[in-house]
């Protein structure tokens, strides 16, 4: 994933003036002292002022000091690529620490992080653990991090608790030491005054100054005189003005010869050099422009490159035509991919010209991706359930949401024991909901994990992110699923934070109450805690008889009252378990062929009756007719026992 410091960005060759001195010195202290100092140090310029050639001199600079260091240096997409495909190969936590051995971590175009929830989580947590350690973070973006769109606030401090510096744009003196040292790098030489005249133009771009150098030095070299301070202003101003290259500058005719030796073949050999070189220069400054253009956009340009330095083509016009004809198909299919599947749209396949099939399946795979989750399921109605004054709150609170989703209760957390209701009540509001025209996601806990778990199998992470992100609503039946589940919850806190951002609505149900679920994270569940919280208790006697009634109703012609009071008399800790309780009347019904009642219920829930036992012994009153013709009750008898040795040593005297 490390890739190679660019030897020639170093801090001798960077040109340093009161633009960038600062971060410059900044830079160079963190060189000479990782970890010690502007921990994590963030340095952001508009593209083309150097912040990449900072970041190298500081891996260089590194180095020579401390030869045994190790230094990484990545882009942000090469960062992500490297991380998916580590939770691709199951191995997340190998990756983590493999950043524990960089004594510096360079971190390029962090800008792209946006809309990344997961990789600034991931970041956020390697951050952490360098810092730690006493490791090195330097990263770079093309603006500040309180601009970088939903940009995790953690974040935002922990880059703060660093340092935050910005390069400013060249001044003119900073303009005219980099034309300078750049053309002695080149061995260019020009006239007295001539970069001092290019650099009196108000160029804000490094790159674009060095591209302005670039094409003085191909002007100047098909040219039999020196480029003097005004024209070579005026050239470069043209393009800066009119964003297309300068007309080639004319190249002055040879002087008049003598009649007598005049060659007419000669002087068209003349002729049409003079008009071949003027041809390829102005193809080569065409296509030098488009070069800088597209390059400074992201898109790889090597086939233009390639034509900058070949020998002249037949027909230079149609090859750019084709390259500009790719790029606009590239933002076509990148504006489509940012509404399929927004992680995508910083895919390198979609800023390559040469090759449009890549992006074109990379876009296909988006759309078969891009169906919203399962809705609920359509056999439950809000308008069935029944509501008493034992469940009045929740009952209340889900036709809330139905009202206003989004607005009011989000997110809604349903908790309760199993067989109440709460299930019904999801799959209720979410039909709810789609009736309103939303697109509803509806899925239980364990089949969020086990589609991430296929998705991570596939490599299709992103595009599975996109179907719930899609959805105007989610709604996740028994959220305990997911813990103990360390990615799950990851990809579920990305996607409360993403769905409440925008205004959108998340149901959760619970079996346990939100403080029992031990292995949930604690930044997740306080998320959950910070909506509306209601419990759906178990069913009180009402609530269980007009759901028997209901029952009973559609399974017979007729309710028997009495049959209905009796099964809702009988405990049941549960709706589910009163439902049961029904059924097995009704099957026992059956079975006798018979139309079910109270007796039949009594006999199919207690058991059959048991038949009374009388005693044939006959019946005594308790009271005892003694042999001597006196009556004795047993409950007033008295028995006194004589001590017998007192009645032999009486007896004896």
């Amino acid at each position: 994933m490390t890739a190679e410091l660019n030897p020639q960005l170093t801090f001798a060759s960077l040109v340093v003036g009161s633009a960038n001195r600062l971060a410059v010195t900044a830079a160079r202290a963190v060189a000479e002292s990782p970890g010690a100092a502007y921990n994590p140090l963030f340095i952001y310029a508009s593209p083309g002022l150097g912040k990449t050639h900072l970041l190298t001199a500081i891996g260089h600079t590194a180095r020579e000091i401390d030869p045994g260091i190790a230094v990484s240096y990545v882009t942000l997409d090469e960062f992500v690529e490297a991380f998916h495909a580590a939770v691709g190969a199951g191995q997340g936590d190998a990756y983590r620490r493999r950043f524990l051995d960089y004594g510096i971590l360079l971190i390029d175009d962090v800008q792209f992080l946006s809309q990344r929830r997961e990789m600034q989580a991931e970041l956020l947590r390697i951050i952490d653990a360098l810092q730690a350690v006493g490791r090195q973070i330097v990263l770079t973006s093309d603006r500040p991090p309180a601009e970088i769109e939903s940009l995790d606030e953690r974040l935002i401090r922990r880059f703060g608790g660093g340092l935050v510096i910005d390069v400013a744009a060249p001044d003119y003196e900073t303009r005219v030491a980099i034309l300078r040292r750049r053309a002695e790098e080149r061995s260019a030489r020009f006239e007295p005054g001539v970069l001092e005249a290019v650099g009196e133009l108000e160029i804000d771009n490094v790159r674009e100054l060095i591209g302005a150098l670039n094409r003085l030095v191909a002007i100047q070299s098909v040219s039999d005189e020196p480029l003097v301070p005004d024209e070579a202003k005026r050239l470069v101003a043209s393009v800066m003005r009119n964003g297309r290259p300068t007309p080639p500058r004319r190249i002055p005719e040879p002087p008049p010869v003598p009649a007598a030796t005049v060659d007419e073949f000669a002087d068209f050999l003349q002729e049409v050099s003079a008009t071949v070189s003027q041809q390829v220069e102005s193809w080569r400054a065409r296509v030098s422009e488009a070069v800088l253009r597209w390059g400074g956009e992201g898109y790889r340009t090597s086939q233009l490159e390639v034509l900058v330095e070949a020998e002249p083509v037949r027909d230079p016009e149609s090859e750019l035509r084709r390259f500009e004809a790719a790029v606009e198909r590239l933002q076509a299919l990148q504006r489509e991919v940012e509404g399929l599947a927004p992680d995508l749209a910083g895919a390198p396949e979609l800023r390559d010209p040469a090759d449009v099939e890549a992006a074109e399946r990379l876009v296909e795979r988006a759309r078969q991706g891009a169906a919203p989750p399962p809705g609920p399921s359509p056999h439950w109605a809000l308008d069935e359930f029944i509501e008493s004054a034992a469940n009045r709150v929740v009952v209340r609170a889900v036709r809330t949401v139905a009202d206003e989703p989004g607005h009011r209760y989000n997110p809604l957390v349903i908790t309760g024991a199993s067989g109440n209701g709460k299930t019904h009540l999801l799959h209720a509001l979410g039909n709810a909901l789609t009736a309103r025209g939303l697109t509803v996601g509806c899925v239980a806990g364990h089949e969020f994990v086990d589609e991430l778990i296929s998705a991570i199998d596939r490599g299709t992470v992103a595009l599975w992110r996109a179907r719930f992100r899609r959805a105007d609503a989610v709604l996740i039946d028994d959220v305990h699923g997911v813990a103990g589940k360390e990615r799950s919850q990851e990809e579920l806190f990305v996607l409360f934070n993403h769905m409440i951002e925008a205004g959108r609505q998340m149901v959760f149900t619970s079996s346990l109450p939100l403080s029992e679920l031990k292995e949930m994270e604690p930044r997740l569940l306080t998320r959950l805690e910070g909506g509306l919280v209601v419990e759906i208790p178990p069913p009180d006697r009402e609530l269980r008889q007009r759901a028997i009634e209901r029952q009973l109703s559609a399974k017979l012609d007729a309710v028997d009252p009495e049959l209905a009071a009796y099964i809702a008399g009988r405990p049941a800790d549960s709706m589910r378990a009163a439902l049961g309780l029904v059924q097995r009347v009704l099957n026992a019904a059956e079975a006798k062929q018979v139309a079910p009642g109270t007796a039949l219920a009594r006999e199919a829930l207690e058991g059959p009756a048991r038949p009374v036992r009388r005693s044939t012994a006959p019946r005594s009153s308790g009271v005892m007719l003694p042999s001597g013709g006196g009556l004795r009750s047993r409950e007033k008898m008295v028995w006194e026992w004589n001590d017998a040795s007192a009645r032999i040593i009486e007896e004896w005297r």
